[in-house]
């Protein structure tokens, strides 16, 4: 796992495909679990709509109930994280990453205990096949 020092929480994956397939490979996995997928937002076919230009960039929201109903109720202000989220991106020299927020970080950031981060966790398995580290 990469995180980075610079944004605090922050964990950064390598892929091997394409923005793209990397978030249908994800999409594939949470569904196939009974995880619900939320939304997909992709932010470059809205800049091309927009008249802009933007390498391939990708949001992918995701949850499951049972996993963030439990933090919420402690603490109703994680909800402003909550559902998980998954940016997959294209950089500069057209390398494939796929970040999310580090459960840990958001028990941190929130004050709540961490035996709530087991639920979260079980979806980062899925991030790193999709990203095809795992």
């Amino acid at each position: 796992m990469g995180t980075t020092g610079d944004i605090p929480g922050f964990v950064r994956l390598r892929a091997a495909q394409s923005v793209a397939e990397t978030l249908d490979r994800l999409e594939a996995g949470l569904t196939q679990r009974g995880i619900a997928v939320f939304a997909r937002i992709d932010f470059s076919a809205d800049a091309t709509r927009a008249g802009l230009q933007m390498r391939p960039e990708q949001l992918l929201i995701f949850g499951n109930p049972r996993a963030g109903t439990p933090l919420m109720q402690q603490r109703p202000a994680v909800g402003l994280d909550l559902p998980l989220k998954a940016l997959a991106w294209e950089d500069e020299q057209g390398l494939t990453w796929i970040a999310y927020n580090d459960p840990q970080y958001l028990l941190q950031r929130y004050g709540l205990p961490s035996h709530l981060s087991a639920p979260l966790a079980a979806a980062l398995a899925l991030i790193e096949a999709a990203a095809g580290t795992g």
